[in-house]
């Protein structure tokens, strides 16, 4: 993997909003009724309502995931690593397989952007070992950094993200 492939991270700022500065080592594939997820790409909230199929290439059975899902575009506190919206969270996935595989620890919230474009973030942490992984409290004001640093799960893998805002019926034709 070349640090090309966090380019869009960079550009699309999730890379500085969201996560530090990481070099992904990990395949990860996440897909809405077969529609795969690009950086940057939208998708209409309609498309994203049933949990996606996010897939692991590489590791082994062995290796464990953690996949966090959150939107850091919410309204809220000015500062930026307080502001993410937590919208899921799957741990010990194994290597090789989906996040059907893993334990749902925050279940799937289903994206409702009200006012403007949102990110939707999906990271993804290799875990040391298979461990408890804490829930946060709430959804709202979930740092992603503060989540990797409680659970000791250092730097993403592997990172994507899309784009939706709110569907107008002008916008649905």
């Amino acid at each position: 993997m070349s640090t090309r492939s966090i380019e869009p991270l960079i550009v699309g700022r999730v890379i500085g909003d969201v996560l530090d500065s990481f070099i992904p080592s990990i395949t990860m594939t996440a897909s809405f009724n077969n529609k795969k997820v690009f950086n940057g790409h939208e998708f209409f909230p309609s498309t994203v309502a049933f949990r996606p199929r996010v897939e692991i290439e590489g590791g082994d059975l062995r290796t464990f995931f953690t996949l966090v899902m959150t939107d850091p575009d919410v309204p809220g506190p000015s500062d930026p690593y307080l502001r993410e919206h937590l919208h899921w969270i799957v741990t010990d996935i194994p290597g090789t397989t989906d996040a059907t595989f893993g334990r749902e620890v925050v279940s799937y919230e289903i994206p409702r952007p009200n006012i403007g474009i949102h990110r939707f973030v999906f990271v993804l942490f290799k875990q040391k070992r298979r461990q408890i992984i804490k829930p946060p409290s709430s959804r709202d004001n979930f740092s992603t950094r503060d989540f990797a640093a409680e659970n000791d799960l250092g730097l993403p893998v592997a990172a994507v993200y899309f784009n939706a805002q709110r569907e107008t019926a002008a916008r649905r034709r």
